[in-house]
This record gives structure tokens, sequence and C-alpha cells, in this order.
């Protein structure tokens, strides 16, 4: 062990046992009131506190060191008991990954520490030791199958994405300073300061849970107390373990650093892009990790900072170091739809797996007619009621609609009655506006927002955020109910939207519905940008600015002329699901 390595290890098992001072004073105070009994009782005994008011104060004094031995040894338990935040993960046994838990204990022996106890794979890019050590986990069945837990090594926790993306040699170098640190796990005095610190922040989630603010509260002071010295003690661990891990692939862990941070990006990209449009409608992609391979080969033929990431694809991936990779690869999919968006823990009616292949059929697809038929359902609310005639300045139905009638090719007229109901579906007649504007076609969008001062569009993106959030919240209730106690905490992807976003959105996916049924083009998948047009086997990227044009300053010339462009017929009606 070098000078530098010493220095890290003195310093967090220094800060450990200022983290047990705080232990032992709150131990001292508690026990205070007993001793101060016990010295009374004793001089009561021998007569030397003889008469008034001794008997009174000793009697006073006995009962609060009860009541206070009773409350500390309740709040004891509670702390001693409490199972401490586990983070939700995806068991690897060795059988299923010999050949990782084979490098892992050779790289552990290497640096001349314990081995961890066993491996978990988490749908994240970070890696990291976690106890598990706890009588509640045992209890639980998370814990290390070992015969004295209180002295086992804790378990490894891998990024899953980073066994697709990166190579067998990048991944052992990235380990190497997170194996590093089962050496000062091993150290007394810091695992006792651990387990302290995750007993007292167990002790103050019962207590807010369960409404106990006398153990929530003296909790919440003693992690005040020990909160510098528990943060200095994490870094004098993480600088030791660093600093132990030099001896290994130094060289190459600058290059797998760098893995690591694109992988993060391409990550980033595939959950927010690809995978949260599947989500929303009850699907979840089976093969996340397969699809960020995917994802971050298209980052690097893109982006000329990471030109040359893709020649190392031909050495051996960290995946081959499992036995079945794709069942790995689901659950991990299903562990990450579950933090990151909430869906249940199995496969259901309403919540399936779906495969790369089909992505763009059984989610782009449908992801756009159901953003269609929201968009005509919000129109329909909009749109004046039935039997009630138009006029001129009705809020539903504004008189700039009837002059779209003549702008464009191939707009319909009027076929229907001076004025007739409008039914549910918006397939009936306004009363003085063309019956294409009633319909679910794309003419009708475009006149409805074909709007100078930008009304009609603020209106409709009111109409659209009401009913998103109203289906949101219907989902998460069902979502919360369904997965009742197997709960755990989100992690949101996304800040909520505008309504100019929802909107831009919605008429996006309108416009790629009349585009697939009357002008041949077919839905994609983009790794990055999630779904996308295509239009001879080529994505079109130019659509979204005309979309803005339209959406924001109400000018649909742009969007007709792309159009015209492509063959499509916005008064054609689309089919919604």
């Amino acid at each position: 062990m070098d000078s530098t390595m010493e220095v890290g290890a003195l310093s967090a098992r220094h800060r450990a046992l200022a983290v047990l001072r705080v232990r032992s004073r709150a131990l001292a105070v508690a026990l205070l009131p007993a001793a101060l009994a016990v010295v009374l009782v004793a001089a009561r005994m021998t007569g030397r506190l003889a008469g008034d008011p001794w008997p009174v104060v000793t009697l006073a004094v006995c009962a609060v060191a009860v009541l206070v031995l009773l409350t500390g040894g309740i709040f004891a338990a509670v702390v001693l008991r409490a199972s401490p935040a586990v983070t939700p993960t995806v068991p690897l046994s060795e059988a299923a990954a010999p050949d990782l838990y084979r490098m892992v204990r050779d790289l552990a022996e290497r640096l001349e520490v314990p081995a961890p106890s066993a491996i978990a794979l988490t749908p994240d890019c970070d890696s990291w030791l976690e106890d598990r050590t706890h009588p509640a986990h045992r209890r639980r069945g998370i814990s290390p199958d070992v015969n004295d837990p209180a002295a086992a090594a804790p378990v490894l926790v891998i990024g899953s994405p980073f066994l697709w993306w990166m190579r067998v040699a990048e991944l052992r170098a990235v380990l190497a300073p997170v194996v590093a640190g089962t050496g000062p796990s091993a150290q007394p005095d810091i695992a006792e300061a651990r387990r302290f610190v995750r007993g007292l922040d167990a002790a103050v989630d019962v207590g807010n849970r369960r409404g106990l603010g006398w153990i929530a509260r003296p909790a919440r002071l003693l992690l005040r107390l020990c909160r510098a010295d528990a943060t200095e003690m994490e870094r004098g661990v993480a600088a030791a373990a660093s600093e132990r891990a030099q001896s290994v692939d130094y060289g190459l862990r600058i290059v797998a650093q760098e893995q690591v941070g694109l992988a993060y990006a391409g990550w980033d990209r595939l959950l927010t892009r690809v995978a949260l449009p599947a989500w929303r409608m009850g699907r979840w992609p089976a093969h996340l990790d397969a699809g960020v391979v995917s994802a971050l080969t298209e980052l690097s033929r893109r982006d000329r900072l990471a030109d040359g990431f893709t020649s190392r694809l031909g050495e051996r991936p960290a995946c081959d170091l499992l036995e079945r990779p794709g069942v790995i690869d689901e659950a991990a999919s299903l562990l990450a739809a579950r933090l990151f968006h909430g869906g249940p823990s199995e496969s259901g009616p309403d919540w399936s797996p779906v495969d790369w292949s089909a992505y763009p059929e059984e989610v782009v697809d449908r992801k756009w007619r159901t953003e269609a038929a929201r968009l005509h359902a919000a129109l329909d609310a909009l749109a004046v009621p039935s039997g009630v005639p138009a006029r001129t300045g009705d809020p539903g139905v504004p008189a700039r609609a009837g002059r779209t009638a003549d702008t464009g090719p191939g707009t319909g007229t009027a076929s229907g009655p001076a004025s007739g109901p409008v039914s549910g579906a918006g397939t009936g007649t306004l009363a003085g506006v063309p019956d294409v504007l009633a319909g679910p076609t794309l003419e009708r969008v475009i006149g409805y927002l074909a709007d100078e001062d930008g009304s009609a569009g603020e209106a409709l993106a009111g109409r659209l955020s009401g009913d998103v959030a109203r289906e949101e919240r219907s989902a998460g209730a069902e979502a919360a109910k369904a997965r009742g106690a197997d709960a755990v905490p989100l992690f949101p992807l996304q800040p909520p939207r505008t309504g100019r976003d929802l909107l831009a959105d919605h008429v996006t996916a309108m416009v790629c519905c009349a585009a697939v049924d009357s002008a041949g083009a077919g839905p994609g998948l983009d790794w990055l940008d999630g779904p996308v047009l295509l239009v001879g086997g080529e994505r079109r990227s130019d659509l979204a600015p005309r979309v803005l044009s339209l959406v924001e300053d109400g000018d649909p010339e742009p969007l007709r002329d792309w159009l015209a462009e492509l063959g499509v017929r916005p008064e054609k009606p689309v089919r919604l699901v």
C-alpha cells in the first residue's frame, strides 16, 4: 500500500470513528436519566438524602428514566430492524454468468481485496457496491447467500448498458476502482459506521411513512450530526479504492471512461426518444441493451467527437460473459420500464413486450393514430354543439375555417345540409363549414389552425393539455394499483410538455397518418430520435419546421407545399385507432 492509499484509508477510518462517536454520545444521553436515577436511589438507600423533597425527586427521576429507556429502546430497535433502501436490480447468479464472476474474482485477487459476494445488474449507466447484509434483506431474500452475513462483502451492481456496449477489457478497467472498494468495506469500523448511517436513514423513512415523528426527528438529528463525517468517510474510501486500482489497466481506464460518457448519452436518447413512446401505450421494448448498441453506433456515425469508436466493435463484447444475454436483457428492459415509467413487474394484456423489428408498425404507427384520434376528439369538443346554429364569430367554429375550402389542391366542398349535428366521431357537418373540416382529415386540422392571431392554436393546445393530463393521471393510478406492494421509486425521464409542444406532436402525427394512408409512406425507427416518417425508404427530417409554421404562426403554406411534393391528399380521411 503506497502513501496516498494509506492516507485515504486512514482518513476514512478516522471519519468512521467520528460517526461512531455520534452513536456513543446518543447512547450516553439516553442512559443519563437512568444513571441519575441509580445515584439517587443509592443515596436514598444509604441515608444520604433523607427527608423532603428527595423522595418525590427520586420518584420523578426514576419515572423519566424509565420513559427515556423505553423510548430509546424502541428507537434503537427501529434503527436496527428497519430495512435500508435497496436499489431494484436484476440478480445475476453465477450459473447465469460464470465468466463474469470469474473475471471479477480475478480482478479482486489482483487488487488484493475481498471479492464481491454477488453481482446484480441495473438499467442505468453506473456501477457501485451495495451492502445487503441487513437482517431485513435476508428475510426478503435479497442478501448474499453466505454463512456469516456480518462479514459478507457487498454486492457488485453493474450498469447493464455497459455489458452490451463495452468490450471485455473496457469493462474490466471500469470495474477495477469499484471492486477495489470491497477492501475498505471489510474494515470493521467503516462497516459499522455505514450500518449506523443506513439504519438512521431507514428509521427516518419508517417514521415518515407511519407518522411517527418521535422516531423520524431524532433520527434526522443524528444524521445531521454525522453527515459531514460520513461524507468524508466515503470520500476517503473512494480515494483509497481509486489509488489501489491504479495498478490495473490504468491506460485502458482512460479510454473506457470515454465509453462511459458515450454510453450515458446514447442510453438517455434511447430511453427518452424510443422507449418512452412505447411505454406510454402499454408496450415495453424487450431488448433495450441490444438497442443501445445500435443507438451508440449511430451516434458514433453522426458525432465527429465519437468518430472511431465503432472500430472497437470487432472486439469481444462484455455481454459474451453471460450465458443467456437475451434473457438478461429482457429482464433489465422490464426493470427499466418499472423504474422510469412505473409499469407492472410482469407482462399482461395491457403491458406486453415488443421486438425492435415490430416497433415501427406496433408502436410508431399506433402512436401516430392514437394522437391523431385525440387531436380530432379535441376538435370535436371545440366545435358547435349538436342542434345549435352556427354564426360567424362563434367560438366553436371560427370564421376563418370557411376560407380553407378553396386553399390548396384537392380541397373538398360542403356536401351536407346548411346546419347539422356534429357526431362524437366528428363525421357530421358544421353549419356553414365544409364537411372536410368535420371529419378525420388533415384538411380539417390545417383549416382550423390557419389563423393569423394564433387563438385557434391556443384553444386546441389547451384542450389537448387537459386531455393528456387526465389520461396520464388515470394511467398512473392504474399502474400504481397494479404494482401494489411491488412498487419501486420512479425516475421520470421528461418534464411535463407544454401545450404548444403537445399540439405540434399531434399535428405531426396527423400529417404522418395522412402520408402513410395516401402517399405510400411508412413508419420507421431512428435509434436516436425515435419515431420517424419514411418516404421511399428514406427518413424525412424536414417536416418539423413546416408544422411549427402552422402551429405557432398560423401559416399553412409551407406545410401545403410539402404535402403537394409528396402527393399527400389532406382532404382524404385517415384511419384512426
